[in-house]
């Protein structure tokens, strides 16, 4: 369960002032990425799950108010708010998201929530960490599974991980985003991603000779075993293994000019009648080196990515953004927008619509969400939650990995995404409606 106190301030405050005010009407607030990172032609929609549980365990305890009320910014705030609203607290809004594994573009919603104003308010924080984060991996995720051309790539990552909490969350994204399995075994308990491990080079250096190393680990895990080759040297560890009598199902090459010394251990372990043995790399990689080496031909079978995939070493945060676009103002409902310099917004509640075209996106609209369908589109906003209960148990991760690769295969190498005109309308109303009442 998430803290409630895991927040940033100015969320809290708020509410106390909205709670003060009586500002307890519906707002809307949408999350969207403002824009793609570099070298990304699309994100992963990631991290759902995790939000909708967040926000129905959502509880003040005592602890929680009790040390919330001693701080200096609510020494004027009324023993009302903690002893009465907080003390109740719980969320109780509506939630349209996009399904995980979703490909998104920048600008379109991921999540739109309508709630009383405090409550969408202060949930804004860990939306954003969740719905980001997992998101930023799951894309990532994707690309360097897209560049091994059908070959498993396994995360690797806990270890390089910002803690322990983000490698969970990481291994769970990577596994939407395309990935065979994890290291992680606490991921494979809790998510039933499958899990995967060979040996370090600690366990090569415990034994006097490398050959005692192999043997050892072979009589407990002997269908499962998997050789590391790079301890001291690749080429002479491979034939010391060969010489064995062992029988690996693959062998794991860790560091090195991994083009050659694939090909040089291919060779001898072909020659040596063991053409079943795979070969699996790791030690560094990313999209753009496993690329090179399948261009190249490196008779590599699988791939093991940690510390680039795991922290997003590339592109480590997205411009992921929670902004109001409605307000409940004398029991009507106004779009409200934002002018800051790009930052600008557009108002009210919306949609997303994938055109298809022979099964193939070829673009998406943002629409208003009241507009009618769009003519052979796809709306992937749904409604996941009402009165802050979901409203149906989450899809299993192999199938919600399933559907991701399927619908990344429908995307051309660069999708339009285009603003519907009633919603240019819309804002450019809002625009000057906003300029008009502070101009008063």
């Amino acid at each position: 369960m998430i803290s409630a106190l895991t927040t940033d301030l100015y969320q809290l405050t708020m509410a106390a002032g909205y709670w003060r005010g009586g500002l307890l009407g519906s707002a809307t607030f949408e999350l969207f990425v403002r824009r793609l990172p570099d070298r990304r032609p699309y994100l992963i929609a990631a991290g759902l799950d995790e939000a909708l549980t967040y926000l129905e365990e959502l509880r003040f305890l005592d602890d929680d108010r009790a040390w919330l009320r001693q701080l200096p910014q609510f020494r004027q705030v009324p023993p009302a708010f903690f002893d009465d609203y907080l003390r109740t607290f719980r969320f109780s809004g509506d939630v349209w998201a996009l399904s995980e594994g979703t490909p998104v573009f920048a600008n379109e919603p991921i999540v739109r929530v309508t709630a009383p104003l405090p409550e969408a308010q202060l949930v804004e924080t860990v939306l954003l960490a969740v719905i980001g984060f997992q998101t930023n991996v799951a894309a990532k995720a994707s690309r360097v599974v897209e560049a091994a051309h059908g070959r498993p790539v396994v995360e690797f990552g806990a270890r390089r991980a910002h803690g322990p909490g983000a490698a969970l969350a990481a291994a769970r994204a990577a596994f939407i985003g395309g990935c065979a399995g994890t290291s992680l075994v606490e991921a494979g308990r809790r998510y039933g991603i499958p899990t995967s491990g060979t040996m370090a080079h600690s366990w090569v250096q415990t034994f006097p000779s490398e050959t005692d190393a192999f043997r050892d680990f072979s009589r407990l895990f002997a269908d499962s075993a998997v050789y590391l080759l790079d301890t001291y040297d690749t080429l002479r560890a491979t034939q010391r293994l060969i010489d064995s009598g062992l029988k690996p199902s693959m062998v794991r090459l860790d560091s090195g000019d991994l083009d050659a010394l694939s090909r040089q251990v291919r060779a001898l372990l072909d020659a040596a009648g063991l053409r079943e043995t795979k070969i699996f790399a790791t030690g560094d990689l990313d999209e753009d080196r496993i690329a090179e080496l399948v261009t190249a031909g490196a008779p590599i079978d699988g791939f093991g990515v940690g510390t680039m995939l795991s922290t997003v070493a590339d592109a480590p945060a997205l411009s992921a953004v929670y902004k109001l676009v409605a307000i409940e103002r004398g029991g009507e409902q106004l779009g409200v927008i934002k002018l800051s310099p790009g930052k600008s917004t557009w108002p009210g509640p919306k949609q997303v619509w994938r055109v298809m075209e022979n099964g193939y996106a070829i673009r998406d609209v943002i629409a208003a969400a009241a507009e009618p369908p769009i003519a052979n589109a796809l709306p992937l906003l749904e409604r996941v939650m009402t009165n802050g209960r979901r409203l149906a148990p989450s899809p299993s991760l192999v199938d919600v990995r399933a559907r991701c690769r399927r619908l990344v295969g429908t995307l051309p190498a660069s999708m339009p995404v285009d603003i519907s005109p009633a919603l240019e309308d819309a804002r450019l109303n809002a625009s000057r409606y906003t300029s008009k009442r502070d101009a008063t």
